[in-house]
């Protein structure tokens, strides 16, 4: 290597390691709301159920 290479070196040094420094990384969030959608259809279902097999108990009760 010549000397102006060897002189040339730190300079590029420098420069390689402020080049990152200008580096702008911009991030954007958007915070969206969550819709949830319960069903309680097992649930009417099961008192419904619950309400018919104590109308035929009394029913049979009645009957017998």
């Amino acid at each position: 290597m010549n000397l102006s290479a060897l002189a040339s070196l730190p300079l590029a040094l420098l420069l390689a390691a402020t080049l990152p420094s200008c580096i702008n990384v911009k991030t954007e969030h958007e915070v969206k709301p969550i819709e949830i959608n319960i069903n309680v259809r097992v649930q009417v279902e099961k008192e419904l159920d619950n309400f018919f097999e104590d109308l035929d108990q009394k029913k049979a009760n009645l009957a017998g």
